[in-house]
């Protein structure tokens, strides 16, 4: 949980920017959008695929 405590002369934005790189920092918005809608187990499975074979494929462009 990102938590920020406003010092002592600084702006509300300022401290608004620190909160912000924080939750940012911390991946809660990553994991908030993943989470906003329910994803099947296969459709899981076949992304997790897709994305090994994207990687694969990376790999053999960068060896030739």
């Amino acid at each position: 949980m990102a938590k920020v405590t406003v010092k002592p002369g600084e702006s509300l934005d300022e401290a608004l920017r620190r909160f912000n790189r924080e939750v940012i920092k911390e991946g809660i918005l990553r994991e908030m959008r993943r989470r906003e809608f329910y994803k099947k187990p296969s459709e899981s499975r076949k992304e997790a695929e897709s994305k090994k074979k994207r990687m694969i494929e990376r790999e053999k462009e960068e060896q030739e």
